[in-house]
């Protein structure tokens, strides 16, 4: 008989057998049933989504999937892992009687729409809710839970209004060092006017100043700042990138095209206000280690000291962690783009300059004009690289050793970076390996000041390489005015801090490798910032009536693109293309009446709109306020193991360790400082899931072949008769390798789908995708219906009635360490334990008693959701399995009957004895003993030592 015939046949002989045609019919009427129910709607304690004030006093779980991105390649069997792993998890706990908020919105800003617009014309809405559409039908078939009325997407103008209200709130308001916190501008101003405050770099008062000289003033101190700023100016895509858009040769990860380093007005945000407070509370915050360690060494807090070095009128400041080592600095080094350099640039060289100095060019303007254009073709990565050759310039000018009075000479090197410390070196090359390489390369003078502590002596002229210790003592380091020679280094920076401090020359200071946040993107399909420019070019935040600033049309979503090597050019947003727009009379309601401003017009990132998304999941229809502070404080705030608040799971992807997650808890702390919320961080909880891979198949010329069609022949695989090469990867379109959900659902069914991807392995490890196992989760959802329903007449079979014992303890066995699993978020042993007991009640065979069948549902539902309610209806139960309790395992089961205890004589296993699980030392020593087994091992023996550890183990040595 065929396959087909006899699945045909088997079919009319068990006409109810769980079938794929089953699965289907059942997620289908189910998907239905939840959303017409409203079965996963959180309520809140006030507000209008179900408000009751009875709310508050239930306990909460809130669970958050990173936000999704809508692609227009849909999701691939990769993507889900986190979305069902949640899902399974707040099905759990609303089992377990909590009030369970989890839901799912859209990040849809972003550059693939605008791509896509720019090749086709479409409009980047257009594509980006088409792609929503897609994407939605394909979660909702995976039968995750979410509460629908609590969705939303970032490119909702209802939405973006708050995101330009935040970033409103953010640009008035200043950061109080002395109060540690963020204040409203207005409070700053007030002290200036009163003259509490005096104006910093002026003897004037606040009174005397322009209004744009008052701008300028309050813009050094604004948590929300224009200023001109280096950046990746890219002039092939027209457009200004993220570092992480820049590959490390300098180059546009998009397109291929020249990269250059420019200055540029830009937004920014003053992250490095909060930099302290970012890393101290990280230790509050249930994270994985190796994720705070990435944010500590991001964010990269180290203590030293500014020092002062006089160049003519000006002085450049350094920030040096080694202040102990100031004797040894013999040269310093300016990063081109340093503001300073053409202030003390010279017309022409010095007398004695070394032609190695020089690069070859007539005058030092000419060579720093030179060099500064080689520099900007660079990244900071390639800048940062330890090339062999080490490349730089001397300004033609010296600065003084402050503490020797020694002349030293000033270059610029590409090694050195503005946005690193302050963008300047003191270079002491003897104890610095790159200063020992650019030392010998322009013939610079080295001193060592601190002791080697091997052989090689502390004349430099015979050293191959630098030497580095915080061990040695310092060396060659007096003055008449201070000396550390003969300290260790701890006690020598101490002394040399101290001795700055009191002759004004520096001070100590903590410093940070965190810089502030570039804001600003060149790019039309992004949030418009809520700010105007009036005719001084003052900006001017619009006052929360004229929010949301939606998008204009445009006839062109391309930014102005040049020639790929013409560094000296500068953006052309789509924005400012549209004149009506972009010139507009308004009247801001601060008493100066309509006036003509100029808008904005470049766009926020997309990370803007994921920095404070779950605050909206909260209370996602309120248009008077961010959010209703007592939800805020149900939902997020602080309680008991969760000092500064927060979701208390948040589950997504490691490679958001530092970004997101850094400006995400950068906003929350200046919302929670303005008294806006209550949760000082937005995660409690972080969980990063692994990855589902695949396997790659490249013919010989390298290209992806589809995966689907390789044979696999005697170890081997091929393509169309040619041998091609397998590799594990990444699922993608482009690798040719990805399994879409729809596929395995159409299949098996959903619920087959969502069993499999939490079998695969431990949540947070990478595991490769195979199709061909996912039937093993398909025929355990068979026997699971079997042992329910009769598949010729599609009744229950289920009996009223006790089990017997040993199905009582397999069952409450299975209750106890499901329940531990799914709480520990181990959902693959959660399974393993499942099929266990589902294998015990199929091998027993027979009607299930109706008590166990209830349970064994109910320990099913988290994991597959829509055959748990068929089989809970089937059982004669009128409420959704949704919220049932979850089974609580009789202790008295749990504890074994017996245990097996293992009995040794010189190390060997002799004899194993059941025993009681609570049998004492002294008995079972008694019991050992007298065992046949162990009395012929002995052979009449004397005994020299028992050893015991009841109930498992019986040692005996003999005499």
């Amino acid at each position: 008989m065929s396959e087909t015939n006899s699945a045909a046949a088997s079919e009319v002989a068990a006409p109810h057998r769980y079938t794929a045609a089953m699965a289907a019919d059942i997620e289908a009427r189910w998907q239905d049933f939840w959303d017409a129910d409203g079965t996963y709607e959180a309520p809140n304690p006030s507000g209008d989504l179900a408000g009751d004030p009875e709310v508050a006093s239930r306990p909460k779980k809130f669970v958050m999937d990173m936000f999704p991105y809508p692609s227009g390649a849909g999701l691939h069997v990769g993507h889900p892992l986190g979305y069902i792993a949640t899902d399974v998890f707040a099905r759990f706990q609303r089992m377990n009687g909590h009030n369970v908020l989890h839901t799912l919105g859209f990040d849809a800003f972003g550059l693939p729409a605008e791509q896509y617009a720019v090749q086709t014309g479409t409009h980047p809405r257009t594509s980006t809710e088409a792609n929503m559409v897609n994407m939605k039908s394909q979660l909702r078939r995976l039968g995750l839970g979410h509460d629908k009325r609590r969705s939303f997407a970032t490119i909702d103008p209802e939405y973006y209004k708050w995101t330009q209200w935040i970033f409103v709130q953010i640009f008035n308001a200043w950061y109080d060092d002395e109060a540690k916190k963020a204040r409203p501008i207005d409070q700053l101003i007030a002290q200036f006017e009163s003259g509490e405050r005096a104006v910093p770099g002026s003897t004037r008062a606040w009174h005397e100043l322009t209004a744009a000289e008052r701008a300028d003033v309050l813009s050094e101190y604004r948590l929300a700042y224009a200023s001109e700023a280096p950046v990746n100016w890219c002039p092939g895509l027209g457009t200004v990138l993220a570092n992480e858009e820049v590959t490390a040769d300098g180059r546009s990860e998009r397109g291929n095209y020249p990269v250059f380093k420019a200055k540029l007005r830009q937004w920014n945000m003053r992250i490095t206000a909060y930099a302290d407070r970012l890393l101290d509370d990280l230790d509050a915050l249930d994270w994985p280690e190796a994720i705070k360690l990435q944010q500590r060494n991001w964010i990269g807090r180290s203590e030293g000291a500014r020092v002062d070095f006089p160049v003519g009128d000006d002085a450049i400041t350094v920030f040096t962690t080694r202040q102990d080592t100031l004797f040894g600095a013999t040269y310093m080094v300016l990063a081109p783009e340093h503001d300073l350099v053409d202030r003390i640039v010279p017309a022409a060289w010095p007398e004695g300059t070394h032609d190695v100095w020089t690069g070859g060019h007539a005058t030092p303007a000419e060579a720093v004009a030179a060099y500064r254009k080689q520099a900007a073709s660079k990244s900071d990565v390639e800048r940062q690289a330890e090339a062999k050759d080490k490349t730089g310039v001397f300004t033609g000018a010296y600065a003084t050793n402050p503490v020797s009075g020694e002349k030293v000479p000033v270059f610029i090197a590409d090694y050195v970076l503005m946005g690193y410390g302050t963008g300047a070196i003191m270079a002491v090359p003897a104890h610095d390996s790159r200063d020992f390489a650019f030392a010998r390369a322009f013939e610079l003078p080295m001193r060592c000041v601190v002791q080697p502590s091997d052989d090689r002596g502390t004349d430099t002229a015979t050293w191959d390489d630098a030497f580095s210790s915080y061990e040695a003592r310092l060396v060659n380091s007096s003055s008449d005015e201070i000396s550390v020679d003969g300290l260790g280094v701890a006690d020598a920076k101490a002394r040399m801090t101290e001795w700055l401090e009191r002759t004004g020359i520096g001070r100590g200071t903590v410093n940070f490798r965190l810089r502030d946040w570039l804001f600003s993107r060149q790019r039309y399909w992004g949030e418009p910032f809520p700010i105007v420019y009036d005719e001084d070019g003052v900006a001017h935040s619009l006052p929360e009536s004229m929010l949301p600033l939606e998008l204009p049309e445009v006839d062109d979503y391309t930014p102005r693109t040049f020639d790929a090597d013409d560094a000296d050019t500068e953006p052309e947003t789509p924005l400012s293309r549209n004149e009506e727009w972009v010139n507009v009379t308004l009247d801001l309601g601060d008493g100066t009446g309509p006036k003509k401003y100029r808008r904005e017009t470049n766009t926020m990132p997309n990370w803007a709109g994921s920095c404070w998304y779950e605050l909206r999941y909260l209370d996602p229809h309120n248009s008077e306020k961010l959010v209703d502070p007592a939800i805020e404080q149900y939902w997020m705030g602080p309680r008991e193991g969760q000092p500064t608040g927060g979701v208390d799971l948040y589950v997504g992807g490691a490679e958001h360790a530092v970004l997101h997650l850094l400006y995400a808890r950068f906003w929350s702390k200046m919302l929670f400082d303005l008294g806006h919320i209550s949760s000082a961080e937005p995660f409690h909880k972080l969980y990063n899931q692994g990855m589902i891979q695949a396997y790659v198949y490249r013919d010989s010329r390298g290209i992806a072949v589809p995966a689907a069609e390789v044979e696999e022949r005697d170890g081997a695989y091929y393509f169309e008769g040619e041998k091609v090469s397998r590799l594990l990867g990444k699922m993608g379109k482009s690798l040719k390798n990805a399994v879409t959900p729809d596929e395995i659902c159409a299949e098996y069914g959903a619920d087959t789908l969502r069993l499999y991807e939490m079998a695969m392995g431990p949540l947070d490890v990478s595991r490769p995708w195979d199709t061909r196992a996912v039937v093993g989760q398909f025929r355990l959802l068979q026997r699971l219906w079997r042992n329910v329903v009769d598949e010729a007449t599609g009744e229950v079979t289920v009996v009223d009635g006790d089990a017997d014992e040993d199905t009582l303890r397999a069952l409450h066995k299975a209750i106890d360490g499901v329940r531990q699993d799914l709480e520990g978020m181990r959902f693959n042993t959660a399974i393993a334990k499942v099929t266990e007991l589902n294998n015990h009640l199929t091998k027993v065979g027979g009607p299930l008693s109706r008590s166990v069948a209830d349970r064994l549902v109910l320990l099913v539902a988290p994991l597959a959701p829509h055959i748990a309610e068929e089989l809970w209806r089937k059982l004669g139960h009128a409420d959704s399995v949704v919220h049932q309790d979850f089974p609580v395992a009789d202790p008295a089961y749990v504890v074994d009957e017996s245990v097996t205890c293992v009995v040794q004589i010189k190390g060997k296993v002799k004899a194993r004895l059941e025993v009681s699980p609570s049998i004492s030392d002294e008995e079972l020593e008694k019991v050992a003993l007298a065992d046949e087994r162990v009395v012929a091992a002995l052979d009449g023996a004397g005994i020299r030592k028992v050893i015991v550890r009841a109930p498992k183990l019986v040692n005996i040595v003999p005499a």
